[in-house]
């Protein structure tokens, strides 16, 4: 069995059993426990969604899979999918809660997975794993925390200096009708016993068509799992964080924000926004100011999902662009997991929509004519731009090409794998065909 006292004292476990979050997912484990994951596995056979994945983290960086990789709050099963997708990475993960971590113990057995190591222990002790991370993923745990930044601190703490982290929080907007209704909840005293979970469960499907609760239920594939819905409406502890105070946490924490796990929704240059007259100024806007900005104007953004590295280390996880004109027909462009090109009721001049099965947002959508789809259909994960453009129209489409993959980037259609760019611009830009 999993470890439950390795690297912390007496105080910080009797801290831990007080906690009523810890004793909440004990009994509501959260997200709903896996009988297996043979489709997740199956999935990552793909090199190129490894690689995908890798250099959307590290873009200069060469592809290696041999990471160390801590996956802080668990859960169920996080940390074993996290095991038996990347098979030569070194996972360990954590949690507070025993029935959590118990599940991920039967998992690890079921598929033998002898590089995946769990401790149950808090988040703020993770520095007494005695260990660096090249990786921490993070996601839906620190805004249950009684002090979210000594959470986040105590990773940084652990985190290699060219490393990454993937962290989400809540946003506050989007979750709006979640809010009223663990309001009504704590009036009404609404415990967590199941026969309180069925009457809410019921309750829930009399709400008016109306309520900002009703489209988020519609749309959460968990919204019939009472532990699910337990973990969104009964909590007894959370905070959300809008774009300042999400970027407030990250500084204060002496860590650097990176990018937008998915960027589109955050960009004024995509999407229906990009029509209006306010582009413009949106465009004029700092960076941080035009993210914040579109948090108000989507309103219905539900959770932040950043990459953040350390500040104080060099910037190995670098920002993308395509202006250094050197370098970009170079890159070499590598589909998302999420892409999709829809090439049925297209609008006029049109051969293909592209579009993110991951996207919320109706309107991030991307028309493409006839040439943009053979740029997309040559996308292989090994050509860099250059040899696309070769292959498909020749010198003459290249500054046609750089604003069709700048958009790709924006969408969330493709990464770049800068690592080896100025060695192929030396040798005369071959690149594999």
């Amino acid at each position: 069995m999993f470890d439950a006292t390795h690297g912390f004292g007496d105080t910080r476990l009797d801290e831990m059993s007080a906690d009523p979050v810890r004793d909440f997912y004990t009994s509501h484990p959260y997200p709903p426990p896996v009988a297996n994951l043979d489709r997740a596995r199956d999935e990552w056979q793909d090199e190129n969604r490894h690689r995908a994945e890798y250099h959307l983290l590290w873009p200069e960086r060469p592809y290696r899979a041999d990471l160390d990789i801590l996956v802080a709050g668990c859960g169920t099963w996080q940390a074993a999918k996290y095991a038996l997708c990347r098979p030569d990475a070194r996972v360990v993960g954590i949690d507070v809660s025993p029935t959590s971590l118990d599940q991920t113990e039967q998992l690890k057995r079921k598929y033998n997975l002898t590089n995946l190591d769990i401790r149950q222990l808090p988040i703020e002790s993770a520095a007494s794993l005695d260990r660096d991370f090249d990786l921490i993923v993070c996601t839906g745990v620190l805004h249950h925390l009684i002090d979210p930044d000594a959470g986040l601190r105590a990773l940084r703490s652990v985190l290699k200096p060219e490393g990454a982290m993937n962290l989400m929080v809540y946003a506050p907007y989007g979750r709006t009708g979640v809010y009223m209704l663990q309001d009504y909840c704590r009036r009404l005293g609404i415990g967590t016993s199941e026969q309180e979970i069925s009457d809410l469960i019921d309750v829930l499907k009399a709400l008016p068509p109306q309520h900002p609760l009703v489209t988020l239920l519609r749309g959460s594939r968990d919204a019939a799992n009472p532990d699910a819905l337990a973990d969104a409406l009964l909590n007894p502890r959370e905070r959300s964080y809008s774009v300042p105070q999400l970027f407030d946490f990250i500084e204060r924490s002496g860590l650097t924000f990176v990018r937008w796990y998915s960027r589109a929704p955050y960009l004024p240059q995509c999407g229906a926004i990009a029509a209006t007259p306010h582009a413009k100024r949106l465009a004029d806007l700092s960076e941080c100011e035009q993210y914040a900005a579109m948090e108000l104007w989507r309103g219905t953004l539900a959770s932040h999902s950043v990459i953040v590295s350390r500040s104080d280390a060099s910037p190995v996880c670098v920002k993308v662009r395509l202006d250094d004109q050197e370098r970009w027909p170079h890159y070499v462009p590598i589909r998302l997991p999420g892409t999709l090109c829809v090439q049925e009721r297209l609008p006029p001049g049109a051969a293909g929509v592209v579009l993110s099965r991951y996207h919320a947002s109706p309107d991030l959508i991307l028309p493409i004519d006839a040439r943009e789809k053979d740029m997309l259909d040559a996308i292989n994960g090994r050509r860099s731009i250059a040899t696309i453009v070769d292959r498909t129209g020749g010198a003459r489409l290249l500054p046609r090409a750089r604003t069709f993959f700048e958009k790709l980037l924006w969408y969330d259609q493709v990464v770049f794998d800068l690592s080896s760019c100025d060695n192929r611009r030396a040798a005369g830009g071959r690149t594999q065909p």
